[in-house]
């Protein structure tokens, strides 16, 4: 599995602070089609949910201890949302708070595709219907040893 990520988040962790304070308050984007060719290029395909915490809109933070490399949700946190449009699921974006997804070299993001098995996120099913809640029962994000 290989996640894309942009290079404001690589910025930010090389200098001015950490994956977590980056993607603060973030959401998963979930999107039609393949992804994009890097974290810095506008989202594309159509954005079948947004997840954050409880579903309420206002985004979620990752844990404030890593273990082995690997951050996930924050375990008391329910991640989910509410299907916006009815497709497959092929790609998502974990994105800060301001992210507008369009272009950039500077927001903060992680990319990766979407699938039930083998994928940096996996899914019961890929099949999303519009006005479905869509729960994401696990997340982390894991950083390779250099």
């Amino acid at each position: 599995m290989t996640y894309k990520v942009s290079t404001g988040l690589r910025n930010q962790m090389l200098v001015t602070g950490s994956l977590r304070a980056a993607l603060l308050n973030g959401k998963i984007r979930i999107f039609t089609g393949s992804e994009p060719a890097s974290a810095d290029a506008a989202e594309t395909g159509t954005l079948l949910c947004e997840i954050d915490k409880d579903g309420a809109g206002a985004g979620f933070n990752l844990d404030t201890t890593a273990v082995d490399g690997i951050v996930a949700k924050v375990v008391a946190d329910v991640l989910k949302g509410t299907n916006l449009a009815t497709g497959t699921a092929g790609y998502y974006r974990h994105v800060g708070s301001a992210d507008t997804g369009a272009s950039s070299a500077t927001e903060p993001r992680i990319q990766g595709r979407v699938s039930t098995s083998g994928a940096e996120m996996n899914l019961g099913s890929t099949a999303l219907v519009s006005g479905i809640e869509q729960p994401l029962d696990e997340y982390s994000i894991n950083l390779p040893t250099f």
